[in-house]
């Protein structure tokens, strides 16, 4: 293993719960073993990229209810293709080049997976997601 190698898995959370079995598919077996620490890694990133992504778009995101809240996230990740690309290169970005390898040889599959389980992180996360409440001047 390279050092680069070395340097990025050494940086990755260890997810107790991501259990590894011979019976796994090789898509599930990646998704344990390398997407889901690096979506653990990268999620501040991935609020303070939601929060400008909801900047950008004039907060409309803070005046919907909850559960269109939660449409608006769904909608962000799986069909705005340059905000969900980005995410992407985030995540890819981490991979080493023996994980890259794995991963094109069946991205589209993976990508769903990855996409995912971005959505759910920053659903379960909602609540950094609150209106700032802004000071006026009296």
């Amino acid at each position: 293993m390279n050092k680069r190698s070395e340097n990025l898995h050494t940086i990755r959370p260890i997810i107790a719960s991501a259990k590894i079995y011979d019976a796994m598919s090789a898509d599930e077996k990646f998704q344990n073993e390398t997407l889901r620490p690096i979506i653990k890694m990268q999620h501040d990133l991935f609020v303070a990229v939601f929060k400008n992504y909801i900047s950008k778009r004039k907060n409309v995101f803070y005046e919907l209810s909850l559960q269109k809240q939660l449409d608006y996230m769904e909608n962000a990740i799986h069909k705005d293709m340059k905000f969900r690309n980005s995410i992407k290169g985030m995540i890819i970005g981490q991979f080493t080049i023996e994980e890259y390898d794995t991963y094109i040889q069946n991205s589209s599959a993976l990508n769903k997976r990855m996409m995912n389980i971005v959505k759910n992180r920053l659903i379960n996360s909602i609540q950094l997601f609150i209106k700032p409440d802004v000071l006026k001047a009296v």
